[in-house]
């Protein structure tokens, strides 16, 4: 995946407006199987999996035994028995080594990525190009649902409507001889589509306080932490829960906050954030240039008392203090 095609502002505008292909091909598929697949699941992942049923997909993520995110990932049903696992591709042969090692009930564990190609069809007008390409009624996949028919002369396609941008669209799933296929017709039945890029794709999700792995949330942070305590089940057992559960209790000591830059300038991962007393009181975690707020925006983790919406804090760039506001997310809303 090109960081850009035609530029970052461009193309995060165009889906905003119309409609971007990203190719997200290297995210892993792994597909769990067996009479105890559901079992394993709800015992690794966050989420209460009861609540999935067939053609729904369900955020959550896997914990280390400390609480500690170990990956966050989409979880699609296609029966009690059959389940596919989308997540991060640095994180690919991690996590399928930690599933086999919590794996003793001898459930199917297979990564499909190899085989499989995944497009990413974003932005307000996609129901409308893509329904010229299908005869399944576009309409009737509610958001996080999916249904497999035949789009854009390709067959078997998992069209799942979830989306990491916030401004709508279809994840296409696809054997993996037939993604080009895919792409070419996308582009050649559609005058609105543009080809999308890494650089749109980060800050598109950042504008939605969508946390990206590795920067945001890793295995030193817990899901409370990061505002993902809305994909932590209160009733279940999972592997960590006696840590995220007391978090939920009494608090944790950093959370994840959303801050907009006062002046010019661009915050990057790492940079610290400090209070008004000048004590340093967290860092980056994310932070860019917002195509839609037209200001330096960013994440990071600071101490609980510095979290509250509206705190006024500073950014060091380049050795400056960047006078920024704690705000509520997401950054965008339509």
């Amino acid at each position: 995946m090109p960081i850009q095609y035609k530029g970052v502002n461009f193309e995060h505008n165009h889906v905003r407006e119309h409609v971007g292909v990203f190719d997200v091909s290297h995210m892993a598929q792994i597909l769990v199987k067996g009479e105890k697949a559901f079992d394993l699941i709800q015992k690794i992942t966050t989420n209460e999996l009861s609540k999935l049923i067939d053609g729904k997909v369900q955020y959550s993520c896997m914990l280390n035994s400390d609480g500690g995110i170990i990956d966050d990932l989409l979880v699609y049903r296609f029966n009690i028995n059959s389940y596919m696992l989308v997540v991060n591709a640095a994180n690919t042969d991690k996590d399928i080594n930690w599933i086999h090692s919590c794996n003793d009930m001898g459930v199917e564990v297979i990564n499909i990525t190899s085989e499989r190609g995944l497009l990413a069809v974003q932005g307000p007008k996609t129901n409308a190009v893509l329904q010229k390409l299908t005869d399944l009624d576009l309409s009737n996949i509610p958001y996080y649902s999916f249904r497999i028919g035949k789009i854009a002369n390709c067959n078997n396609v998992i069209i799942s409507n979830t989306g990491y941008t916030g401004s709508g669209g279809f994840e296409l799933y696809v054997a993996k001889e037939e993604a080009s296929t895919l792409w070419e017709n996308l582009f050649s039945y559609n005058d609105f589509i543009e080809p999308i890029g890494l650089a749109a794709r980060d800050t598109l999700r950042l504008e939605m306080g969508y946390c990206l792995y590795g920067n945001d949330i890793n295995e030193n942070r817990t899901p409370i932490e990061a505002g993902l305590s809305w994909i932590v089940s209160r009733k279940k057992t999972f592997i960590g829960h006696d840590v995220v559960k007391k978090q939920l209790l009494t608090g944790c000591d950093e959370y994840l906050v959303g801050f907009v830059l006062n002046e010019r300038g661009i915050p990057r991962k790492g940079y610290q954030i400090l209070n008004n007393q000048n004590v340093i009181i967290g860092e980056v975690t994310s932070g860019s240039m917002s195509p839609f707020l037209k200001t330096g925006f960013g994440m990071g983790y600071v101490h609980q008392n510095e979290s509250k919406i509206d705190t006024n804090v500073f950014i060091t760039i380049r050795d400056k203090k960047i006078s920024a506001k704690i705000v509520k997310l997401p950054f965008y809303e339509k």
